[in-house]
This record gives structure tokens, sequence and C-alpha cells, in this order.
């Protein structure tokens, strides 16, 4: 009996593996007839079900099935079917564990979600697995700028801050405070500071994945794993005992940024008094400390200067009125982000950062160094008062003249009563200053004597000084924006408002308000670049129509030009040519439409998106006598966007085709060559596409702060504790954003040409060159 049984149980197993090879054979059979009929969707599902029963198959059908899922997560894309694109890629994963090419190709559709610290989970793995795989290190190299910033590195370079707040947690910790825990921990110096002084319980919380897994192996390869607990949580998410077991005794953190409260030191404090930390010790009195809470760092107190400097006032007022024969009227009022932070309902940051000691050109202090306010990090009762403490106001005596383009400030922060660090610009420190750039004022010269005045609040966790003006010497006159002075009080203050309104040259109305970005306002003051522009246009335009004069069809701001009499009757005009057409696909505002809208008979479209910046193009045109069809925005003609690159008509080609090349970054943007390759395709007999090609140079040069900025420099400045390693990985070989006048360094070499892009004739590029350069 136990031998039939035996051939039925083996007879049932043969059957059952003819079944599952029937199933596999007819799945694959199906898997590639979807393909051939583009059903990626249904050949994904066929060869899930073929991996999931013949994992033998895995090495065969793997290119396949990547194209298959790469094919089907583009159509779950389109069609923004999120989440079903992210379950795909996750039973990819089951299945290839160890694939690079998938990881990088979900890290890629993370990235372009915004989520970017997984998406650098995914590159960073797919570096790993295949540290040649240039696409993923490529995508790592990106995203590693942003996920663990540049001042992370100079930070832990420096050593004087590290050992300052070295000893200011010896200090704490050796007079009683024995539970400690740090908030925003980045790689975990600060906890293992407070371990190493002899805490006896350690916890440490870290919002950033990429920073609390950093962290984690930091913590592990210093052997304090066991005595640091760290969290993946907010500080405010942080629940006693669920989290840590009891209130701690000394908090230490450095969640502060160059305008002190821009990264939530105040709200996570207040929390932290709340919820997390011991009462506070009372003051004048001989306590156990023990028995009591305390924070590192204890105290600030913020000062301020007011500055005049060239490269500032380029990067957020328009210092022109006419740009490349373009007339840009004074109804229309630019200002940069950190201006009209002050009237925005979103949380918009109201500074600017600059690291004064190395900015272009320097700058020129206009007032003494002055005293903006103090903070007591352990005084609950006043960290609550400064979110709602009313704004108030500052004056300066100006001391030096000149124009009055910012005030700076900096901070120096108290960590107890013997340790203190200070961003001051006159301090060798990893720290920048914080910038509030002054906009919108009549007038930006003052005098010695002169009064600068400004008003001063803590709103939206961050320190904002606004509606800076000065008043003259002379006569009292207020120096301030005229939206402001209507709102003044009293009768002599109503005077002088009324005495600089004189003097001012705006309409009475408030014009048009345009925001930018402070790259595009320096771009607008440009002036060379625009003529650069306005001269390659005319020459290209003008050997498409040679039977027009283009620089008789100048339209200037006077109405002089093309305009045809308003008496003339419409048999005597002369027939209109076709327009020639010219696209401009460059990222930002820009007003290279509107110049080659001067040009003559020109049907110019720009890609701008935002509706404000439209409205801004359509008074500048107005304000240059164009008919309105003569600039249209190319976007809203559209039935894809995505399809950004198109004839202009059915029937129509591009004489012009303006491109971006370089991002603001300083890399070449990603799929330039592809872009150039469409719009050659889009060109009529002799247009252009502009730039049509780029020059690129490279320069050997020595700096120690491009080093210190790049990379944690071995154990010594992070006081033998072994951080390098870890952060290191993601040092980047390109470093983005970076400003060579800025640099300080040492010239090993003279400039040499390293690339030329050609977008017209990509015949003359080559894939490699050899540079030789003698130092």
């Amino acid at each position: 009996m136990s031998n039939l049984n035996a051939k039925f149980r083996h007879s049932h197993r043969g059957a059952q593996e003819a079944g599952r090879r029937e199933l596999i054979s007819r799945s694959l059979q199906s898997a590639q007839h979807c393909l051939e009929d583009q059903d990626y969707g249904t050949a994904y599902a066929h060869y899930l079900l073929v991996l999931n029963l013949a994992p033998e198959l895995k090495t065969s059908v793997k290119e396949t099935f990547q194209f298959t899922l790469f094919k089907w997560a583009e159509e779950l894309d389109s069609l923004a079917r999120i989440q079903d694109l992210f379950n795909c890629y996750e039973q990819a994963l089951e299945l290839y564990p160890n694939d690079e090419v998938i990881c990088n190709s979900m890290g890629e559709h993370l990235f372009r979600m915004g989520f970017r610290d997984e998406a650098a989970g995914y590159f960073h793995k797919a570096v790993k697995l295949n540290p040649d795989f240039a696409d993923a290190k490529e995508n790592f190299y990106r995203v590693a700028n942003w996920l663990v910033e540049r001042w992370h590195f100079i930070m832990l370079n420096d050593a004087k801050r590290n050992l300052t707040y070295l000893k200011a947690i010896e200090n704490a910790v050796c007079s009683g405070c024995k539970s400690v825990l740090d908030i925003g921990t980045g790689t975990g110096i600060l906890s293992m500071f407070a371990k190493k002084a002899g805490a006896s319980s350690v916890f440490a919380c870290e919002l950033s994945k990429t920073m609390y897994e950093l962290a984690c192996d930091v913590v592990a390869a210093n052997n304090m794993d066991k005595e640091i607990k760290l969290l993946h949580l907010k500080s405010l998410d942080i629940e006693i005992p669920k989290d840590i077991p009891e209130r701690v005794s000394l908090v230490v953190t450095e969640t502060v940024d160059a305008g002190l409260f821009g990264e939530g030191i105040v709200e996570s404090l207040i929390h932290a008094w709340e919820h997390l930390l011991l009462q506070p010790k009372p003051k004048n009195q001989d306590v156990n400390t023990k028995d009591y809470g305390q924070v590192i760092p204890a105290s600030a107190t913020v000062f301020g200067m007011a500055v005049e400097c060239k490269e500032i006032r380029r990067h957020h007022r328009v210092g022109t009125q006419e740009v490349a024969g373009v007339h840009l009227p004074r109804s229309v009022k630019f200002f940069s982000p950190t201006h009209a932070s002050a009237g925005s309902e979103e949380t918009v940051e109201p500074y600017t950062t600059e690291k004064l000691s190395r900015i272009p050109g320097g700058y020129v202090p206009l007032t003494e160094p002055f005293q903006i306010m103090t903070v007591d990090f352990n005084n609950l009762q006043e960290l609550k008062s400064l979110a709602h403490r009313k704004p108030w106001k500052l004056s300066q005596p100006v001391t030096e003249g000149g124009m009055l383009d910012a005030i700076v400030v900096w901070f120096v922060l108290q960590l107890d009563d013997e340790h203190a660090l200070s961003t001051s610009p006159s301090e060798e420190t990893c720290w920048e200053q914080a910038v509030y750039p002054v906009q919108g004022l009549p007038d930006y010269s003052v005098k010695a004597g002169d009064t600068v005045m400004m008003e001063v609040c803590c709103q939206d966790c961050y320190l904002k000084i606004q509606k800076i003006s000065f008043l003259t010497s002379e006569c009292g006159m207020d120096c301030s924006d005229r939206d402001e002075m209507l709102s003044l009080g009293n009768e002599a203050e109503l005077c002088n408002a009324l005495a600089s309104l004189q003097t001012a040259s705006e309409q009475d109305d408030k014009g048009q308000v345009c925001v930018l970005e402070s790259t595009e306002i320096a771009l607008l003051n440009n002036v060379p670049y625009h003529e650069c522009f306005r001269a390659a246009m005319g020459k290209v335009l003008s050997s498409l129509n040679p039977s027009k004069d283009l620089e008789s069809m100048d339209i200037d701001r006077h109405g002089c030009g093309v305009n045809i009499q308003e008496g003339q009757s419409k048999s005597s005009v002369d027939v209109v040519p076709d327009p020639l057409y010219v696209l401009d696909v460059s990222e930002g505002f820009s007003i290279l439409p509107i110049i080659a809208g001067k040009l003559g008979p020109v049907k110019a479209y720009s890609s701008i998106e935002k509706e404000q910046h439209q409205a801004v193009l359509n008074v500048i045109s107005e304000a240059n006598n164009f008919p309105k069809e003569t600039v249209e925005f190319w976007l809203s003609q559209l039935e894809d966007e995505n399809v950004v690159l198109q004839r202009p008509k059915s029937d129509k080609l591009w004489s012009i085709i303006i491109l971006d090349v370089i991002e603001t970054s300083g890399l070449i943007q990603q799929e330039v060559m592809e872009k150039a390759a469409i719009s050659r395709c889009l060109l009529q007999s002799g247009g252009k596409i502009f730039p049509q090609y780029v020059l690129v140079y490279g320069m050997l040069v020595e700096s120690q702060s491009l080093l210190l900025e790049s990379a944690v420099q071995g154990t010594e400045p992070t006081l033998g504790f072994n951080i390098a390693p870890f952060i290191n990985q993601f040092k980047v070989p390109v470093r983005v954003y970076l400003d060579l006048s800025t640099l300080p360094c040492v010239p090993l070499s003279k400039p040499a040409e390293l690339l030329r892009l050609d977008l017209m004739n990509p015949l003359l590029n080559t894939a490699s060159r050899e540079v030789k350069r003698s130092i």
C-alpha cells in the first residue's frame, strides 16, 4: 500500500511540474505578444507570473523584463498612477534586489516627484552595486549636493567650532547633566561628545533619512551604537516614554542658520522645555544641577550693519531702464523673493546668505555694528513670547556715505558662561551671514549723518528685518517705500512723506510687481549679454529677410518706426510680409522675445509659465509700442506641454530657437544635444539655434577652501572621531554652484579650452580630447 501511495505522489508531482512548465511557456508567449502590441501592463503581469513560478529564468529574461518594466512605468507615470508605479518597482526589486539598473530607474522616478532622500538611497545603492554605472553616478552626484549639503563638510572641518561645543558639553555633563538629547544630530558628533564627556544616557534625533542612516553608521564605527539611541524623528514628535524613558537634563543642538532662527530652533526648544526637558534651574539659587534642565547653546545676541555692496545690488535690484533697446517702464517694479516675503502669505525665507569676506568687489560698512536683539534659550516664556512680540523699530546713524544696499546680520552664540561662537564677517567661521537686501526705495544714496531705520520682528520661525528706509540729515526727509509712507500717522511724518513723494518719479498707482529670482535679476542687469543676443538675432533675421532693412524696422520707445498713420487708408498700405518666427525656451524670466520683436516683422514666442511674468512681458511690450500679437506665450498654444519643441504652425518653421544649455548650477543641461537635434529639424533654411555653440574652459587651481567644502579632512578636525569615511561617501567629483570669483584659490595654469559643444553642427563635436597644460 505504501508503494502505491508513493507512486501516486510521484505521479501527482509530475503532473504538477508539467502544468507549471505549460503555464510558464504560455505566459512567456503571451508576454511576447503583448510587447508586440505595446500592451506593456499585461506583458509585465505575465513576466511577474513567470519569474515567481520559475526563478531559474531570472537571468535569461532579465533584459526583456527590464524593458517591459520601464515602458509600463512610463505609461503609469503619464496616467498619474503613482502608487501603481511604485508597486511595480517594489515587485521588480523583490525579484532583482541587486539590479543596479532597476534601482537607478526607481531613483529617477522618485527624484522627479520630489522624494530626494528616497531617490538618493536608490542611486547610492546602484553605485555600490556597480561603481562603473555612469548614469547612476551622475544621478547620485546631482542629488548628493541637496541631500548632504556642503555646509556639513565645512562645519565638520571647523575644529574651533567642534572644540568649543565639546568643552561646553563637558562642562554641563561634569556639573551634573547626565541625560542628553541631541536635536538635529546630523552626523551624531555632538551626541558622541556627550557620551565621551561621561553622560549616562544619550538620545539623538534626525529627520533626514539620509543623515539618520549616516549617523547610525558613524556611531557604530565609533563603538557607541549601544550607548547612543538614534531616533529617525522630528524632535516635535518625540514622546515619553515611547521614544525616550524620561525627561532629560541637557538638550544640545545646532539647529541654527545664518539668520539664527531659520532651522526652527525656537519651536523645537519650546516643545523640548514643555515635554522633554527637566524644569529650568531657578536663577540666583545654589541648587544641584542634575535635578534641572538646560540647553546648549544658552543664548544668542544678534547684530546688524548697513552696507554698500555692488554684488548684492546686482542680484536684487534692476539697475537700468533700457536693455538692448528695450525700455523697461517705471510702472514695472522688480523685486527679489526676500522683499516679496514681507507681504506674502507663504513662508518665504526673508534673507539670502553670503560669506561677506569673500563677496566679489567687497563691501563698505555704512554704519557701525549694532545690536538687534538677544534671546535666552533657557527661558521658556521668552521663547514663547518671540512669535507674539510686536515688531519693534531700530534706527542707526550713517557713518560712511554710499548706496544703501543691504542690512547684514550675524550673531554670537553663547554656549555657556565660558564658551561662545561668533558668525561675524570679520571672524574665520564656517557660517555665512544673513543678508536683507534693500528694495523699493525711490533713492538709495545715503550720507554721513543720515539715519537708517528698520522694523524687526520674529515671524514664521524667521528673524525679519523689513521696512528699511532712511532719514536724510538736512530736513529729516523719509526715503522709504511709498506704500508704507501713506500709512504714517502723525502730521510731521505725513509732511515728510509728502516731501519725499515730490522727489519720487513713480506713477501714482502701485504698478506691476514682478518677483524674480536673484539670478534672473542679475541676468536682467547683464546688458552685454542682451546686446550680444540682439546683434546675433539681428544678423540672422536680416539674412532671412534681405528685402527689409531691419534697423529701420526697429521700434523705439517713443513710438517711432513702422507705425502706420491713423489716417492712412487700408488700400495704400503695403502687403504685410510673413513674419519670421522666434521661439525662446530658455528657463526663467527672459526679455529676449521682446528684443527679437524690435528687429522687424517678427512673431516671438516666450515659454514663460508664471502668470505674473507673462503680465509683465505684456506691460513691457506695450511700453515699447508693440502690437499685442508680436509676443505670445508658447505654452498656451500647445496641446501637450511636454512636447515644447514643435512647429509654430503646420506650414511654418522657426527662424531662431533659443535653448537653455547651461544650468545656473554650472552643469550642462541634460539632453541638450537631443533638444538641439529636434530644434535643427524645426528650423527654416538659414535659421539658427542660440547659442550656436558653447566653449567650455578649464583651469587648474589650488584651493584649501574647496577642499574643506568638499570632504572632511581626516579625524583631526572632528577631534579624533571617525566620521570622514562615512560623510565623504557624499562628496562629489563635480562641485555645482561654484562661483570662481568668490573662491579663495591660487591659479596653477592659464584657462584652456576643454570642449566645444556645437548645437548647429554636431559633427564638429568630439567625444573626447586630451588637454595638456603646463603649471
